[in-house]
């Protein structure tokens, strides 16, 4: 059982994350009053994609080339220590919730290091930038799982479903709040980086991966579309903890829903503000772990 929870979690990411990207643009398009994009575009564009070469500067190294795929498995793995259904995945320990943040930054790590091995100071600047925002905002993910694992009795992912978030509303409502900007952060989503920007000088994210080319490009915006979908899975899970008490289907559509609609308040989110000015975002960051603090503050002195 354990172990077909390992392979629908990872199948049920891998056939619908590249649709959340899909709905949040449709709910930015609607509050512009324009028809916006197909649901299905990213499919289309990573499909057009794997149809074509890839282009290498002579200056990379094969850390460029092998990136990529590093990006994409260390979601996948990280995506397979995540439970389902109030049960554990098969793969998960006692602890798994430090592989899992570890997994995640070597993600960012082999990002940062495909981009300095172009030898641009374009990609440079928006490594370093990349760089400066994980240092503010990786303390504050840790706390936020920090919470959860007081929470639920252990550091396993498990205590996702411990059910017992409500026991201290206070600190949920924090701890999800937080999740939730994170999500935004992690995702280089408004009002900290806006993926569809072109301007030299507020480009973070998207201009690292500007010499990708084909497949590679592919699976850079494969891995960022199951990033989407594992910080949505946990900001639901954070937010109800008690999904897990589910049955075992409801739970699988409760969860569809619940990332469904972590997509549409980032649309709602992104028509609604502007980016926050550059200089600015740092004390932006500090402010969510100070949310994430208060909210293992209320946990611990309930």
């Amino acid at each position: 059982m354990n172990l077909f929870i390992v392979f629908f979690n990872v199948a049920l990411a891998m056939l619908a994350a590249p649709l959340m990207w899909g709905i949040t643009y449709r709910v930015k398009a609607w509050f512009a009053g324009r028809h916006g994009p197909p649901l299905l575009q990213l499919y289309y564009d990573i499909a057009k994609l794997m149809r074509r070469g890839c282009v290498y500067s002579r200056t990379t190294t094969p850390i460029f080339k092998i990136a990529p795929a590093v990006c994409l498995g260390s979601v996948l793995v990280a995506l397979i220590l995540m439970p389902g259904a109030g049960i554990s995945s098969w793969f998960g320990f006692k602890g798994d919730l430090i592989l899992l943040i570890y997994l995640l930054g070597i993600g960012r790590f082999f990002m940062v290091l495909a981009a300095l091995d172009t030898g641009s100071p374009f990609e440079g600047m928006g490594a370093a930038r990349e760089i400066q925002f994980a240092a503010f905002i990786e303390p504050s993910f840790i706390l936020v799982m920090a919470v959860v694992g007081t929470s639920g009795g252990g550091l396993s992912l498990s205590s996702l479903f411990g059910g017992t978030g409500y026991h201290n509303i206070a600190s949920t409502i924090l701890a999800a709040g937080a999740m939730m900007m994170i999500y935004l952060v992690e995702n280089a989503r408004i009002p900290f980086d806006d993926p569809d920007t072109h301007l030299e000088l507020t480009m973070i994210h998207e201009v690292m991966i500007l010499d990708h080319s084909g497949p590679d490009l592919a699976l850079m915006h494969y891995a960022s579309s199951l990033k989407v979908w594992l910080y949505g899975m946990l900001v639901v899970m954070i937010a109800l903890p008690t999904i897990g008490l589910f049955p075992f289907w409801l739970y699988w559509c409760a969860l569809l829903v619940g990332i469904s609609l972590v997509a549409v308040i980032t649309g709602i989110i992104e028509s609604a503000m502007a980016r926050f000015a550059l200089l600015d975002i740092p004390h932006i960051l500090l402010g969510i772990f100070g949310m994430a603090l208060l909210s293992l503050a209320f946990l611990l002195y309930r």
